[in-house]
């Protein structure tokens, strides 16, 4: 941990709000609010495996997945906090089929901005103590201040982010986010309860030597995946990579960003257009990865220029490291042209 500034996450948003495009004073209300929920859920998270909080909840959620018990006290802290706050007009989840329109108050009535979550990403992983995490993407409603937000709000490329982030509840917790001004990381401390600056200016290297991809699902892959795979463990140059997934995107994703790599969760899997969502893991999580250096594609475009069409959109993900993403669009194109 870098502990140069000691600066605090409050302090940061504070100072570098003359970054925020619509900077007036709304973003630190905003991320703050981000930072509560945080730290409720993971307080939760950490004492899943001492109270009765484990477990399927007896639902499934919109994507046909059964929710976990830390899911929905997850999906409930993040809306409930959110929502108490006076900027955000609109909140989509997950977890919810729909989004959820927040009724204006007196001094919220010209709220702007809504809100993308996944509020734990990885929950699969919670029963046998993985790491787990939440994604969060902001933008500028496109509607007018004052009137009900619309699912045109929501339905917005990635470019026109305004901020994104995910925290991670590992062995430590730790928020990391942009606002389009690179990207920078915050290490919670536990007894005191406040994250301090540990990971200033991210930068994904150019190269890594980690692939990440579920290979139990190869002979549904397309065939570009598949030649890029074989590539990856050839024992040619600087081959073969590690292969490392768990299967946890936040943590994958993580782990690339800190070390190099390439995560791919690609189409022709059981979900034929990829398992992850456009709006709540893809663009934010391009949005960071492209603010540090890196690249995030579908395997033939960028990801933040695809124009979302639905709230639950499935897209290809390939994510990291720019010279590795960029070969792996390379082995694609090589088979879209055959």
């Amino acid at each position: 941990m870098n502990t140069n500034s000691h600066q605090t996450l409050g302090e940061f948003i504070i100072e570098n709000q003359a970054d925020f495009i619509y900077s007036s004073g709304e973003l630190s209300r905003l991320l703050s609010s981000i930072k509560l929920a945080t730290k409720v859920v993971n307080y939760k998270v950490n004492k899943a495996g001492l109270v009765n909080i484990l477990g399927e909840f007896g639902n499934e959620n919109v994507q046909g997945e059964k929710q976990q018990k830390l899911d929905v006290f997850a999906n409930e802290t993040f809306i409930d906090t959110l929502s108490q706050r006076e900027v955000v007009c609109g909140i989509a989840s997950e977890e919810n089929e729909d989004f959820i329109a927040i009724q204006p108050s007196k001094n919220s009535k010209n709220s702007k901005y809504v809100v993308l979550i996944d509020p734990l990403d990885g929950s699969s992983n919670i029963d046998v103590n993985v790491s787990v995490g939440t994604i969060f993407s902001i933008y500028h409603r496109v509607t007018e201040p004052g009137t009900p937000v619309t699912i045109e709000d929501f339905l917005q490329p990635g470019n026109k982010q305004v901020a994104a982030g995910y925290v991670i509840y590992g062995t430590s917790t730790m928020l990391v986010y942009t606002t389009g001004n690179g990207v920078n990381g915050f290490t919670l401390n536990p007894g005191i309860g406040t994250f301090y600056l540990s990971h200033p200016n991210m930068c994904i290297p150019e190269d890594g030597h980690i692939y990440s991809v579920n290979e139990g699902n190869y002979v549904k892959f397309p065939q570009g995946v598949k030649n890029y795979i074989k590539y990856c463990q050839a024992a040619e140059e600087d081959r073969p990579y590690t292969s490392r997934y768990i299967g946890s995107l936040c943590s994958d994703f993580h782990r690339n960003m800190l070390k190099g790599g390439i995560y791919i969760y690609p189409s022709g899997t059981n979900n034929p257009n990829g398992k992850l969502r456009l709006l709540y893991e893809c663009n934010p999580m391009a949005f960071i990865a492209e603010q540090a250096g890196g690249k995030a594609s579908d395997g033939f475009q960028r990801i933040m220029d695809i124009e979302p069409t639905e709230l639950h959109q499935r897209i290809p993900f390939f994510c990291g490291s720019k010279n590795m993403v960029e070969k792996a669009e390379e082995f694609m194109r090589q088979e879209e042209l055959k």
